[in-house]
């Protein structure tokens, strides 16, 4: 046995002779924001529904053990004590696994990836269940293998880092994760013309760079997240999220590139970030309820997003969103609802306040006729979108299309938006004085800019229909 390898074993027990002594519990890492909130002991279920984009992969089935001996407080696992190179060159995954399953085995251990290092790794699974108070901080640089062709053949081409099966988990640091993600756009995964005016499909794999599954208690702090192939950042079937601090990127034409995206998770806020991209700033998928969301700057990007939801006629529930406190600037979209024809279940309890828009297109939108194609067919079943309130919405426009439009289902109307303080002006040229509004009621706390006559007061006749779409 080499000298270093021998310091390393003396090191790990030392960690747990402390802990023996001691009996230190584990930290708790959980630090929500909202009010009235405390997240479940229990581990979320899998989720029911999985994004139109990114379809979740198998259950691993073998995840890292835990080792249920006794654990210590506060040990640092360096990922460069288990072998990685950090000249960006070198595999340095089997060091990740290595320092994680020793961080994994005691309470509050900490994965470092320290600065002045850049660490690539393939597409891995990080898995528990672990001790409480895991830490995992990168200081330093962390990236995946640059394109689809150095992608290893044997990895999943739909995600890159995911957190697994985890409860009071941090991932934060000082340093950044870099997609690599410029192969990856030129990828044809939209639709695009082919031959003879046909239109083609390309196979539209890139990964996600950062995915949390299953998992609960979360905090993401501090990193700089960058280039991703495809989503930057998920969130899928977890509950108990804090995300703060966070500054994320990519070109403003990088495709399918979303911010932040949650789906089938309960228990979230998301403070003080920067996010540029090239799709949704935040998106809000179905199973989402009680999101807080203060403090975030978006643009460029697609604004936030709640929705796509029903797809394929299927059920969404969305419940008990705010979003408070907010710049969204140089952007196509600013605060939208969208969803399928033909879904159903519905989505409740919306607050946007204190919005700032600069430049933006489509600054308030409602669509409920979202589709991809000129193929979709009308529906007569719909998501129902009720009890939305937009308030202190402020700021300019891009004037190719009206800074208000709610496009509402013809047999399953939205109720019950309220708009005040709605004051949005042209960033260049005349005022569009034209908002769209088809089969939406609500009522105006006050006068809007620009004006608003087409939104209905009251209840629609088929209100006491809508029951069959609520959500439990």
């Amino acid at each position: 046995m080499d000298l270093s390898r021998t310091l390393l074993v003396i090191w790990v027990t030392a960690c747990l002779i402390f802990q023996n002594s001691n009996n230190v519990e584990g930290r708790s890492h959980y630090h929500k924001k909202q009010k009235n909130k405390s997240p479940p002991a229990s581990t979320p279920k899998p989720p029911e529904h999985s994004s139109p984009h990114i379809p979740p992969p198998a259950i691993p089935s073998d995840p890292y053990p835990s080792d249920p001996g006794n654990s210590s407080a506060g040990c640092v696992f360096d990922v460069t004590s288990f072998g990685a190179v950090g000249d960006g060159a070198a595999d340095d995954t089997p060091a990740f696994i290595a320092a994680w399953k020793a961080a994994c085995a005691v309470e509050s251990g900490v994965v470092l990836a320290p600065a002045d290092y850049c660490f690539k790794i393939t597409s891995t699974i990080f898995s528990g269940p672990c001790k409480p108070g895991l830490v995992f901080q990168v200081d330093g640089v962390l990236m995946p293998p640059e394109g689809p062709n150095s992608w290893p053949k044997a990895d999943s081409r739909k995600q890159w880092l995911v957190f697994y099966q985890l409860d009071h988990m941090t991932f934060t640091g000082k340093g950044t994760i870099e997609g690599n993600g410029q192969e990856w756009w030129a990828l044809p995964c939209k639709p695009h013309r082919g031959p003879n005016g046909s239109t083609l499909r390309g196979p539209c794999d890139s990964p996600a760079l950062i995915r949390f599954f299953m998992s609960s208690n979360l905090v993401v702090s501090g990193l700089k997240i960058q280039n991703s192939p495809q989503f930057h950042m998920k969130f899928d079937g977890c509950d108990g999220v804090l995300i703060e601090k966070l500054s994320i990127s990519s070109p403003k034409l990088s495709p399918n590139t979303d911010g932040i995206h949650i789906e089938n998770t309960k228990s979230v806020g998301i403070y003080n970030t920067m996010i540029g991209n090239g799709d949704d700033c935040i998106s809000i998928g179905p199973g989402c309820s009680d999101v807080d969301i203060e403090g975030v700057t978006c643009g460029p990007s697609h604004g936030i997003s709640i929705g796509s939801l029903g797809v394929h006629n299927s059920r969404a529930c969305v419940s008990n969103i705010t979003v408070r406190n907010a710049v969204i600037k140089e952007s196509d979209n600013g605060l939208r609802i969208k969803t399928w024809q033909g879904g159903t279940g519905s989505v409740t309890g919306i607050s946007f306040e204190n919005i700032q828009m600069e430049n933006v297109m489509n600054c308030v939108i409602i669509d409920q006729y979202y589709c991809l194609s000129k193929a979709c067919l009308n529906e007569t079943s719909a998501v129902y979108v009720t009890d939305v309130a937009f308030r202190n919405i402020k700021g300019t426009y891009d004037v190719r299309s009206p800074p208000i439009h709610f496009a509402c289902s013809d047999t399953v109307a939205c109720t019950n938006i309220t708009l005040s303080d709605v004051e949005l002006l042209p960033h260049e040229g005349e005022l569009v004085d034209d908002p769209f509004c088809w089969n939406a009621y609500g009522n105006q706390e006050t006068l809007t800019i620009p004006p608003i006559n087409c939104l209905r007061d009251g209840d629609p006749q088929t209100v006491a229909e809508l029951s069959q779409y609520g959500c439990n």
